[in-house]
């Protein structure tokens, strides 16, 4: 049976039992490692009498690392981030082993992540930890000129700061020295600030058979952005799972996470998934600005009428407001906005969202976690004893959350939800088929809203252009009307990134529930009977809103066919 570490010195005359009892008491109280407090404590003055000790006891080897001359192409098989991050650096590669220098060689943890990491064997050494340190700072820090060779399009003066929100080994300060040295890391870090810079909603890094891309997505599309070197494929998506905190050793199931970072004072937030794939790990990060949200609602881009609906509405004491259309189209915004006028001392506002995408003062907001039983439904009836006055509902995904949602619109509360429809007239037929009754329907919801973003031309490049026939039969706009109207592209350039568009603006259609409209729902009327109505008593459709929008230049006919249907 192998001695322990204390036993070992006493036998070897190293200390005392006295001494090792005081030690032992004090390791209990601290939780240190007893080597450190042994050499706290001055019975042991040489750090590597107790490295050697400890290299008997687990059966592994020692290193003095100042008397060798490592590789550098060895040394960098493990990320700096890595190295600091766990004390360690690789010494010697023997075929697929290589050997990794440690002040902890039992920590079998730390050993399977670097075999997951490097793609080689571990063989740990034992080396004094002030010795490692050193060894890191020398060969680490030898790399920093080379950072411009892979950033060079990048600004010094625009590196992010990584926000600690959990104590981690190193105080902050360290922690930020080290990750800022490394080219991979301002290569990471670089893609980050580059796409916040693009005003990209989304990167994506993708690893295929031989290559490895970047691509944003801006205004609504995917642009390609670059080819990384796909030998660092893993490396990249290592660092990003670092910064996460996600498992960097697990590379078979997928992981999600967040980063928090300033860039220029301004917190941005971003919510990282990792997918594996045939050929490696793809990441996607969604970046979330709260500069970007837009809480004005006068300047969401809502009709006149619209907009006098959608004022009314929110104010009422009770009922569910609906804000439909496809994922990424707005809706999100919509609500915030219309909770962001409501949000008083006088009200309590509380949400549950999949995941919460802007913390806002005043409001309480709830992520759900399906995982442990935290769904949209389960959150509602929680929601119910918490004296409520307004309640968010992130989206209604079936009938159980439905029916919670109706029956508190139908108590006294105000709720706000989303669905997937797109248009207003089919919305209400959506409910009916999730088991809601039309009688319930009826007395509940007071207003609909569906939406779409629209891109607009870019100013810089905005040509006049002469329309796709196809297209203006698709509108069903005839060659006399098309006549009256100047048609504009966008010809592409620097400043769109050659799309010829740049920015987007949100489109409404906006059907408040009327005393007609409710009897047609009662009594089983069709989509198309609803929306017949509706556009008697005032309602101008998607499409209609998207023409506007053509005729007075601030989007394509492209985008009307493409982001609209006919109703």
């Amino acid at each position: 049976m192998a001695l322990r570490l204390g036993e070992m010195l006493i036998q070897a005359g190293k200390i005392t039992e006295k001494q090792l009892e005081k030690a032992l008491e004090i390791q209990g109280e601290t939780g240190a490692k007893l080597g450190e407090v042994l050499l706290d404590l001055g019975y042991i003055s040489d750090e590597n009498v107790i490295n050697e000790f400890v290299a008997k006891q687990l059966n592994v080897g020692t290193i003095k690392l100042k008397d060798l001359d490592l590789s550098p192409e060895i040394v960098e098989l493990i990320p700096e981030d890595i190295a600091r991050k766990f004390n360690v650096i690789a010494t010697i590669k023997v075929g697929k082993l290589l050997f990794v220098a440690t002040e902890d060689p039992g920590n079998i943890l730390v050993m399977d992540t670097l075999k997951f990491v490097t793609n080689h064997n571990i063989q740990p050494v034992m080396a004094s930890k002030t010795a490692i340190a050193e060894t890191i700072d020398k060969y680490y820090g030898a790399d920093e000129e080379s950072i411009g060779d892979i950033i060079e399009t990048l600004d010094s003066e625009d590196d992010i700061d990584i926000i600690e929100e959990e104590e981690d080994d190193f105080m902050e300060g360290e922690l930020l020295q080290a990750v800022q040295k490394r080219p991979l890391v301002k290569l990471v870090n670089g893609i980050i600030m580059d796409a916040i810079h693009m005003k990209a909603s989304d990167v994506h890094i993708e690893t295929y058979e031989d290559f490895t891309r970047v691509r944003y997505r801006i205004d609504g599309n995917l642009i390609e952005k670059s080819t990384l070197p796909f030998r660092l494929r893993h490396a990249i998506v290592s660092r990003i799972k670092i910064m996460a905190k996600l498992n960097i050793s697990e590379r078979r199931l997928p992981q999600s996470g967040r980063i928090k970072v300033y860039i220029q004072d301004n917190p941005i937030d971003i919510r990282v998934s990792v997918m594996p794939t045939i050929f490696g790990e793809k990441i996607g990060m969604r970046l979330l600005d709260p500069r970007s949200l837009m809480l004005d609602i006068t300047k969401l881009g809502f009709p006149q009428r619209g907009l006098k609906e959608f004022n009314k509405a929110i104010h009422m004491p009770f009922g569910m407001i609906l804000v439909t259309g496809p994922t990424g189209s707005g809706k999100t915004t919509t609500l915030y906005s219309a909770l962001s006028q409501l949000n008083t001392p006088k009200k309590n506002l509380m949400t549950v969202e999949d995941p919460v995408e802007f913390n806002i003062d005043g409001i309480n907001q709830v992520h759900t976690k399906a995982e442990i039983g935290l769904t949209f439904a389960a959150a509602l009836r929680s929601f119910l004893r918490q004296d409520p006055d307004i309640i968010l509902v992130g989206e209604i995904r079936d009938g159980e959350t439905a029916s919670i949602a109706i029956k508190s619109a139908l108590t006294g509360h105000l709720v706000f939800s989303t669905l997937h429809t797109n248009d207003a007239p089919s919305t209400v037929t959506r409910l009916i088929d999730m088991g809601i009754p039309p009688f319930l329907v009826a007395s509940s919801v007071k207003l609909i809203v569906s939406q779409v973003l629209l891109r607009k031309i870019c100013p810089q490049c905005k040509t006049k252009v002469e329309p796709n026939q196809d297209f203006l039969d698709a509108i069903g706009m005839t060659p006399e009307d098309a006549e009256k109207v100047t048609f504009y592209e966008g010809a592409g350039c620097s400043l769109c990134h050659g799309t010829g568009y740049k920015g987007r603006t949100a489109c409404f259609e906006v059907m408040p529930i009327t005393a007609k409209l409710e009897r047609m729902i009662v009594n089983g009327a069709t989509n198309l009977e609803i929306g017949e109505q509706a556009a008697k008593e005032g309602l101008r459709t998607l499409r209609q809103e998207a023409i506007r929008y053509m005729v007075e230049g601030i989007t394509t006919l492209e985008q009307v066919v493409m982001e609209t249907s006919s109703q």
